[in-house]
């Protein structure tokens, strides 16, 4: 599309609302046009280059993901790590972390979901071996991470800061970010937070963190309207008079100097989850529910986080933060009947942040390894390795 008219298109927003602004212009516009005294040309001259700037900066990241060759949409083959180890990141927790792939390509980082959810094997086959120095951690408390579903000291902004610890560990200045579910919540809390140290985003099943999608999944409010069979056994834990909120109920399970109600408000937390997470639910993965090891991090964890409201000092911090990192090239994959992160906070995140590549997987829910998602979060990284590529960032 011509400059021009993108450029026009988003001045005329101060008069057609209907149409969409990136998040922080259309605040931007709301506040001059509260203004009751008439724009200086001068005004419009600086709004028209702030415009136009972003305009550029749209299609020049269109440009970049459009010129590209016909890409491979499948999963690599198994590999197994060529190095692992554990990193001291505070007094009391030491995370696991593994490397794959190529030892002299392009990082990147895998950022798992939960929070608790830990890494697996099938986690490195999103990446291209011979082009990826492929690297997955267990975040503080989840898989083989130690003190395991421990809770103290455990915050978004811990792991903010373990990701960077582990990253100068290794050695290296920048790394691409890649994370699904919470790890979407992960991927951009840390990449606004450090910008200069990530190459390229790619997210999937976007979670936001805020009270309507927490009450979408976990009040009854939505998911349980398409899945009311598996979210009776959800439910039934927790007596009558303590349903005005699961969410608390299951922390004080959860919580319990009974290691035997901790397990079974454990296993009740995942089933729910386990078994929504395909558009047809899938029986291996309800099967998760019933490992006490696993289901006991996951869901400790994942309600801590979301007790205490993902740690975020306000709800839209995320996407009140998008202008750090809107220069970034970035790919969100969302499946359409995504039940755990529904489709509206992924298409809050694609009107706040137009400049990212936004794929609707239409046969999909929230698992990453469904088909379709899989395929857009395959083609989505070889995407950004072309551009790495092509800019000579990095050759093989």
């Amino acid at each position: 599309m011509c400059l021009t008219l993108i450029a026009r298109n988003l001045i005329c927003q101060q008069h057609f609302p209907l149409l969409t602004l990136p998040h922080s212009l259309s605040n931007s516009l709301k506040k001059s046009s509260s203004v009751s005294t008439p724009l200086s040309s001068t005004h419009f001259s600086d709004r028209r280059k702030l415009v136009v700037t972003r305009a550029r900066k749209i299609n020049h990241i269109k440009q970049a993901m459009d010129s590209l060759p016909e890409l491979n949409r499948n999963l690599y083959a198994d590999i197994e790590p060529h190095k692992s180890g554990f990193l001291k990141v505070s007094d009391l927790h030491s995370i696991y972390w593994e490397q794959s792939g190529n030892p002299n390509g392009h990082p990147v980082v895998f950022l798992h979901g939960g929070p608790g959810g830990g890494t697996a094997p099938s986690n490195r086959r999103f990446f291209d071996p011979e082009f990826y120095r492929i690297v997955l951690f267990d975040q503080r408390g989840a898989g083989k991470s130690t003190p395991h579903a421990c809770l103290e000291d455990n915050t978004t902004w811990d792991l903010i800061n373990d990701i960077e610890k582990l990253r100068e560990h290794l050695e290296i200045p920048e790394w691409q970010v890649f994370g699904g579910s919470w790890g979407s919540t992960l991927s951009l809390a840390y990449s606004q937070a450090h910008p200069d140290k990530v190459t390229g985003i790619v997210l999937r099943g976007i979670f936001l963190l805020r009270k309507k999608e927490l009450d979408w999944f976990y009040e009854g409010v939505g998911a349980a309207a398409v899945f009311p069979d598996a979210w009776e056994s959800f439910r039934d834990l927790i007596p009558e008079n303590e349903r005005s909120c699961f969410i608390s109920a299951y922390n004080k399970r959860l919580n319990s100097e009974d290691l035997e109600t901790q397990y079974e408000a454990a296993r009740r937390w995942t089933r729910w989850e386990m078994m929504t997470t395909y558009l047809i639910p899938n029986e291996d993965q309800a099967k998760r529910g019933d490992d006490d090891k696993f289901a006991l991090a996951f869901a400790r964890i994942e309600n801590h986080y979301f007790v205490n409201k993902g740690f975020f000092p306000t709800e839209s911090f995320l996407l009140d933060n998008i202008d750090k990192i809107r220069h970034i090239n970035t790919t969100i994959v969302q499946g359409r009947y995504d039940m755990c992160c529904p489709m509206m906070s992924a298409w809050e995140l694609h009107k706040a942040w137009p400049e990212a590549e936004f794929k609707v997987v239409a046969d999909a829910g929230h698992s990453a390894n469904e088909p379709g998602i899989a395929a857009e979060l395959v083609s989505a990284n070889e995407k950004l390795k072309h551009i790495l590529k092509r800019d000579g960032t990095f050759s093989d």
